[in-house]
């Protein structure tokens, strides 16, 4: 379990395939005091297993599924990443529940400069948005953001100059790819009351449909 406040960066030195899946070596900014081989370690967003360490450098082993569902399929050897060691219980939680497994990518579509601040818009599947709500928790690329806006096919979170000098979000430009994880709780309250009404005739029990008047009639909202 992770919180989406991100320790620091690290770089990406070697990528060796290993059939379907690939090994990734990657080269930590900050000291890995007490990291052993077996630790999960958040990489922009996704949960991995450190197979491997010396010193601040550790590999990871990455499966076909993985790939396919992050923006690990095209990592190059020089790519900049984030990394959030796991949660510990004694820690405070300062942004929100990350679990590292990754629901899907977007792409940036636009970096607006507001104020002091970055307003950054994403491009996801709407499979995505029906999880995020507006001032709702999000993890881009491992980092805990707040979801400013949501559209039918995109969400905006504003990037403040601390995350912006910390993370990858900073740098990432227009049509650049992202690691998206929704909110974890959204995804057990959409399965629940999925569950509760009825499925119509050629509808799947998770695909029942949420709306205002089913939440007031079964209590969620008044």
């Amino acid at each position: 379990m992770f919180t989406g406040i991100i320790e620091g960066l690290g770089t990406l030195t070697a990528i060796r395939s290993t059939g379907r899946g690939q090994r990734l070596a990657i080269e930590a900014d900050f000291a890995l005091d007490q990291t052993k081989i077996g630790d999960s370690i958040c990489v922009s967003g996704a949960c991995l297993t450190a197979v491997r360490i010396e010193g601040r450098r550790f590999e990871v082993d990455i499966s076909p599924e993985t790939l396919e569902k992050t923006i690990f399929s095209n990592a190059k050897v020089g790519q900049r990443v984030n990394l959030e060691r796991a949660l510990r219980l004694s820690d405070r939680i300062d942004g929100h529940l990350v679990s590292g497994h990754i629901d899907g990518t977007g792409v940036i579509r636009q970096r607006e400069p507001v104020g002091n601040a970055i307003l950054v818009t994403i491009e996801v599947a709407g499979s995505l948005v029906r999880y995020m709500i507006t001032k709702g928790s999000v993890a881009v690329d491992g980092i805990s953001l707040t979801i400013n806006t949501c559209e039918a096919d995109a969400f905006s979170v504003s990037i403040i100059p601390h995350t912006a000098g910390l993370t990858t979000i900073g740098f990432k430009d227009r049509g650049e790819a992202v690691n998206i994880e929704t909110d974890m709780i959204g995804k057990y309250v959409q399965r629940f009351v999925g569950q509760l009404q009825p499925p119509g005739k050629n509808q799947a029990p998770d695909a029942a449909a949420v709306d205002r008047e089913f939440l007031i009639k079964t209590g969620f909202i008044d």
